[in-house]
């Protein structure tokens, strides 16, 4: 399983992009960045895509994404996943004819570029050979995480947004796990205010982990705020933790 990192940040700046996972070139997971960090012939590879939480930071591109199918002229139809409330979010403030055209309906309601597709918490799906599942998330408005495994039972955990949380754990078994997306926030000094806003600084990192039964071979830190990257990345090498790194985005990894 290939890891494709096209934004892995909370804020956009330069040389700086939101959530946005590809595994394998194909699977999408939030829609942070699409359309500056892949080539035109990598686009249409994406027929499915799957979305954390409705918060700005993991679906901006997704709306400049069905633009470009529609203005290209290619027959290409995108499925976005989530559970009900995120995609009710997308068609009431995204979606919406205001902010921006209603995609689920165009060009057509029987065979528009945008399809939306509900998925439930711990329901197993099944896409091109690999099984996804969504699990609940603490955060300040409904958030899931998704485990993907593929045919050769590589498992990738990707948890968006959230805070201290028991649901997630609870629910998972102690089969291995290759790789951990996680996110860390803030600096410890932010603790309060991370909890406030349902976020994770580097200790509280740690207690989360400390909750698993089997720690991943691979624990990789998203979402950071960029003016607190290098602190938290110092804070993360002092609690001593294996096998944990920063993503780099227009990194690669191997599951």
């Amino acid at each position: 399983m290939r890891l494709r990192v096209l934004g892995s940040s909370i804020s956009e700046l330069p040389k700086v992009s939101l959530s946005s996972f590809l595994i394998d070139e194909k699977l999408l997971f939030d829609a942070g960045v699409i359309l500056s960090a892949l080539k035109e012939n990598e686009l249409f590879n994406i027929k499915h895509i799957f979305i954390t939480h409705a918060h700005l930071d993991h679906i901006k591109d997704l709306p400049f994404f069905a633009e470009h199918i529609l203005l290209n002229g290619r027959r290409h139809q995108i499925t976005v996943m989530s559970i009900p409330p995120v995609l009710q979010s997308l068609k009431d403030n995204i979606f919406n004819d205001t902010v921006w055209p209603d995609f689920t309906r165009i060009p057509t309601c029987r065979n528009p570029i945008i399809r939306l597709k509900k998925i439930y918490t711990e329901k197993t799906v099944r896409i091109d050979g690999y099984k996804i599942t969504a699990r609940s998330l603490t955060h300040t408005v409904p958030a899931v995480s998704y485990m993907v495994e593929n045919s050769n039972r590589k498992r990738l955990l990707y948890i968006g947004d959230t805070g201290p949380t028991k649901t997630i754990w609870k629910s998972l078994d102690s089969a291995k796990i290759n790789a951990l997306i996680i996110e860390v926030s803030f600096p410890d000094r932010y603790k309060n205010l991370a909890l406030k806003t349902g976020h994770l600084t580097p200790k509280l990192l740690q207690l989360e982990l400390n909750k698993m039964k089997r720690l991943p071979d691979a624990v990789y830190i998203s979402h950071c705020k960029p003016a607190y990257k290098n602190e938290i990345e110092e804070e993360l090498k002092n609690l001593k933790i294996g096998n944990v790194k920063l993503l780099r985005d227009g990194i690669t990894y191997e599951v």
